[in-house]
């Protein structure tokens, strides 16, 4: 027979969050679902690197010095690490309202702007608010059923509200926010770095094997390893690579710079927050530029708010063929027991059949079926009880 269990089945947050993100060892990654711009840069990176470490690092550590090799390496891991730090990170997306908050938040705004005639638009949804003397409107997201923050908007990839939202890069593979912005800065820094530092000692590498053996020679060189492969082939891709990543990166590093300096947002930027028609001044900066600097790129890091890690049981039934449980009152067959337990059971059987004897009297058994010393004591007369003695007196 099938018994119905239920049992508790253990569910992460991370499953159920919504939005268009992709979650990797059991929550602890979080990126966007498009990441083969990501693996395009791994490749890039990755690659150029391994070339430089295999050819010109070799020749460059013996002519001029170790050291070069060591710099180089620090550089790459430095981008590589802010780089996964980057993109395997919460940017600092916001919860969704809850059904009842939503419900809750619906009827404030109907309370405020009242009904609304057919046919004409309601009014927007804004709540201002004040931040150093500056008044800061708060709009609401009607996908996550909110009012964002400050300096929050809502990332049409990602589906998701992210606080003090910078924009979404797809090199990365996710979305640049609040918590993740400073090692987004941090790594196109060093990325910059780590390209005009090998663009750089492969021009050397050629002039080097120029002065020695010819600049024609040098081009005919060929590993030994890899006799069909010039090495001044590689070192030319090598700069290719760095010079078309070095206006970009460089280019973008500067641009980055400069909006940290001013305590400032690509999004807020782009929209013109703060240079507009109005010439609404900034009330996020603090008129310095190192300050500014340091509430960027040294401030306290907030933690996650989405638990993504976070336990929700859920209750499932499940059938599982096996005999039923046995009240007080079943009893194996005794086929399936031992000739002793069988003789127990049958006399537990019997005493339990038999009421109490304020109910029913016992039959008697008859002299064949006493023992000895019944028989002997069933002819003597039965003695006096007391009370038969005091009702004689």
């Amino acid at each position: 027979m099938s018994v119905m269990v239920a049992r508790k089945k253990v569910v992460r947050k991370w499953e159920k969050l919504p939005g268009r993100n992709t979650f990797c060892c059991d929550g602890r990654i979080m990126m966007a679902r498009q990441k083969g711009i990501f693996y395009l840069t791994l490749f890039l990176i990755l690659g150029t690197c391994a070339l430089f470490f295999a050819f010109e690092c070799r020749y460059l550590a013996v002519q001029l010095s170790p050291a070069i090799p060591v710099f180089a390496a620090v550089l790459f891991l430095f981008a590589m690490a802010t780089l996964l730090r980057t993109s395997f990170s919460d940017p600092g997306v916001i919860p969704r309202a809850l059904p009842d908050e939503a419900a809750f938040i619906e009827m404030e705004i109907e309370a405020t702007n009242g009904t609304v005639p057919q046919g004409q638009r309601p009014p927007p949804r804004i709540k201002n608010f004040q931040i150093n003397n500056q008044i800061v409107k708060l709009k609401y997201c009607y996908t996550c059923k909110i009012f964002r923050p400050p300096r929050a908007s809502h990332c049409s990839i990602c589906d998701n509200c992210v606080e003090r939202f910078d924009h979404h890069c797809p090199w990365v593979g996710n979305c640049v926010g609040k918590r993740n912005y400073r090692y987004f800065y941090l790594f196109i820094l060093s990325l910059s770095l780590l390209t005009i530092y090998i663009f750089t000692f492969n021009i050397v590498y050629v002039a080097l094997k120029s002065l020695k053996i010819g600049f024609l020679n040098t081009l005919k060189e060929t590993p030994g390893t890899y006799p069909s492969m010039s090495l001044t082939l590689l070192t030319v891709l090598e700069v290719l690579i760095c010079f078309f990543t070095l206006w970009s990166v460089v280019g973008l590093t500067g641009f980055h710079t400069f909006l940290v300096a001013l305590n400032q947002t690509t999004n807020e930027d782009i929209k013109g927050s703060w240079t507009g028609k109005n010439r609404v001044q900034n009330p996020y900066s603090h008129g310095n530029i190192v300050k500014n600097c340091c509430e960027v790129l040294c401030g306290p890091l907030p933690p996650s708010v989405l638990d993504r890690r976070g336990i929700l049981q859920q209750e499932e039934s499940t059938a599982q063929e096996g005999p039923c449980s046995r009240g007080p009152g079943t009893q194996e067959p005794l086929a399936t027991q031992g000739p002793r337990q069988a003789e127990e059971n049958s006399m537990k059987q019997q005493d339990s059949s038999i009421p109490p004897s304020s109910a029913v009297t016992a039959p008697s058994l008859s002299d064949a079926e006493m023992p000895e010393e019944k028989q002997r004591t069933a002819g003597e007369p039965p003695l006096p009880s007391l009370d038969a003695g005091r009702a004689e007196h």
